[in-house]
């Protein structure tokens, strides 16, 4: 197979995240809609937590197995400085935030009322930033899966190459809801072209990835971008966590991170099944 229909494959894999998102444009969902579905979408990054630190550490173990230290030493640092990077960078990213709203809504005179809105990045509302991050966690694991889709062509596995593909591809058809959980609530929808830069943020990664992988085979990146996805996926699901509890539906919400994490669980045991 030529390396532009592999190219094609591997962003065919990243594109399939759109299918989630045009449910974010259901007109007044109900309070326990939007709970099941946030909590559905923290149970599916739970998932690839877990997804994503499972691959990062296992090229550490098999270091260890083979008694190569130097190379135990290395994995070890690049997956702890990216997992710190990704997790502490947006936590004082936050932080940053909380400061810049303070210091916006400090000025002279009478308050208006536009004052009390919270200032977001390009006119961001809250619910649109907090999409925003989880589109960027899931494009830094997405970008991992383009990696590994890139490596097995490079490789000569055409088979593997081909399997990833077509595993991540329905993998990334669920994560599109975990985007959009927080936009439910929005009372404006958001638009199209809005829900297409969620999709490039989260699944264009898969075609970079690829693109990466075909050209430069490299453990150390991987395990680099697989550390940095877990740290950003770790912050958003905390995030996701408090809006769950603010719209109470303890039993609902329980039942949608169940079903998270068996969508993640099946789009992995699919992998498995063909053979990756």
């Amino acid at each position: 197979m030529s390396t532009g229909n592999i190219l094609i494959l591997g962003a065919f894999a990243g594109a399939t995240i759109l299918l989630g998102l045009p449910i974010a444009r259901i007109k007044n969902p109900s309070t326990g809609l939007k709970a099941f579905l946030t909590s559905m979408a923290t149970g599916i990054l739970v998932f690839l937590f877990w997804d994503v630190m499972s691959n990062g550490v296992a090229p550490v173990e098999d270091a260890i197995r083979a008694s190569s230290y130097g190379d135990v030493s290395s994995y070890s640092a690049l997956l702890l400085g990216g997992f710190g990077i990704g997790f502490m960078g947006l936590i004082g990213y936050e932080r940053w935030m909380h400061s810049y709203r303070r210091r916006s809504l400090l000025g002279p005179g009478a308050a208006s009322a536009a004052e009390f809105e919270t200032p977001y990045p390009m006119g961001l509302t809250p619910a649109r930033f907090l999409a925003v991050l989880i589109a960027t966690g899931i494009g830094l694991h997405n970008f991992a899966e383009g990696l590994a889709i890139g490596q097995s062509a490079a490789s000569g596995k055409l088979d593997l190459a081909i399997a990833l593909i077509v595993g991540f591809g329905l993998h990334n058809a669920t994560e599109g809801f975990g985007i959009v959980a927080p936009l439910t609530g929005e009372r404006k929808i958001p638009s199209w072209r809005f829900l297409l830069l969620l999709g490039l943020i989260g699944g264009g990664p898969t075609f970079v990835g690829t693109v990466v992988g075909q050209a430069w085979v490299s453990t150390s990146l991987s395990i680099f971008f697989l550390g940095l996805a877990a740290g950003s996926i770790l912050y958003v699901v905390m995030q996701l966590l408090t809006i769950c509890r603010t719209f109470g539906h303890a039993s609902l919400a329980a039942w949608g991170i169940t079903a998270g994490l068996v969508l993640g669980f099946a789009t992995d045991f699919i992998l498995v099944g063909l053979g990756v």
